[in-house]
């Protein structure tokens, strides 16, 4: 008996979707059964990471465009680690979306290799891009737009809203966390979970676990900071400093969050700092904490983080996207406050990482028993 899929499109074929598409067919029944490794949920209302099918694609990049979705996440500029490389042919054909802002003007300087390549072919429409949405019968769409593609973030959100499909924001463009969009997204009773996606065990993760660690125990934090390299498209689009005032505000947030009192602005940094070719999708992270313990006498952390990127975030997707349509078969629209809370660095109500973590279990727990009295 075939199992039932979870239908999703994807706006933005870059390193995080070849990992969660990877990690779709990396995740097979077999491997799921017994100690399955680098999943925080191994099945979520009945759904393996598995029963997850990509049924409509978009992208603005000429080696991805026309082209086999299965295929399209190992073409250039994609550098991410391959873990799954055997993919059959999924029969979708990536789209041409809209460009927008989603691509850096200085994105041009450099080589083919490590950038976008703009596809010759007409932009859809909005229309038309919903329309592709309801004829595949897509239930989520994910946001994988670049960082500082407030337009672009901004476009994909209204297709989801006119197509009746959920929606999940990984980027750093407040959707969920702004009134407008959020009350739109209830009164049509679709899911949304944002903004800005936490990874797995990343920086922000980390960074946040000391901080609280701090406040409990009494250490007064008296200045931070939280510097990253990598090599992706994502780093080098972000050497752009006027597309990275939304993710310094989403990372740096994440943090003050958890503080016992908020760190003043000259003594907390958090953000990305440069792009390092030869890192590819590894990401390096360095964290410092300095405080003052018991009798005001001064101790300081320093952590060195390296993770590849883009796998990193693909396990917490899998998860939002189960939540997803947890709350779809629930009739539950609007935000998902545990997991946006839990999942997102920037939630529209920020929460202890322990708090979020209980509001998520509640809605899994809750949604799933829901759904089996009323089977």
């Amino acid at each position: 008996m075939q199992r039932a899929k979870i239908r999703i499109a994807i706006a933005g074929i870059g390193n995080c979707a070849s990992a969660l598409i990877q990690g779709i067919h990396y995740y097979t029944p077999e491997r799921c059964r017994d100690g399955v490794v680098g999943l925080m949920h191994r099945e979520i209302g009945g759904f393996l990471p598995c029963d997850i099918e990509v049924v409509a694609a978009f992208d603005v990049d000429a080696r991805k465009v026309g082209t086999d979705v299965h295929r399209a996440i190992f073409a250039k500029p994609n550098c991410t680690k391959v873990f799954q490389a055997d993919i059959p042919d999924s029969g979708v054909t990536v789209k041409m979306g809209q460009v927008l802002d989603g691509i850096s003007d200085h994105m041009a300087d450099y080589s083919e290799d490590r950038t976008f390549v703009r596809a010759d072919a007409a932009e859809l429409s909005k229309d038309e891009i919903v329309a592709e949405l309801k004829r595949t019968g897509a239930e989520v769409l994910l946001n994988y737009m670049p960082v500082g593609s407030e337009q672009a973030a901004r476009f994909y959100a209204e297709c989801a809203l006119e197509a009746g499909v959920a929606f999940i924001n990984n980027m750093p463009v407040f959707i969920a966390s702004d009134k407008a969009f959020a009350d739109r997204f209830k009164a049509r009773n679709l899911p949304i979970i944002g903004d800005d996606i936490k990874s797995q065990l990343g920086a922000t993760i980390t960074h946040r676990v000391l901080t609280d660690l701090f406040a409990k125990r009494g250490v007064k934090l008296r200045r931070t900071y939280q510097l990253n390299t990598g090599g992706n498209t994502d780093f080098l689009n972000m050497k752009n400093q006027h597309r990275l005032v939304s993710k310094k505000k989403s990372k740096t947030e994440a943090v003050q969050a958890v503080a016992h009192k908020r760190i003043e602005d000259d003594n907390i940094h958090v953000g990305p700092s440069d792009y390092v070719p030869w890192q590819n999708d590894n990401k390096l992270c360095f964290i410092r904490m300095e405080g003052y313990l018991f009798g005001d006498v001064p101790m300081d952390i320093e952590l060195r983080l390296s993770v590849e990127d883009s796998p990193n975030s693909a396990g917490v997707v899998i998860d939002m996207i189960r939540c997803c349509k947890l709350a779809l078969d629930n009739g539950i629209g609007g935000i998902l406050e545990g997991p946006s809370a839990y999942f997102c660095k920037h939630p529209p109500v920020q929460y202890t990482d322990d708090d979020a973590y209980q509001m998520t279990e509640t809605f899994i727990r809750g949604t799933t028993l829901k759904l089996a009295v009323a089977k």
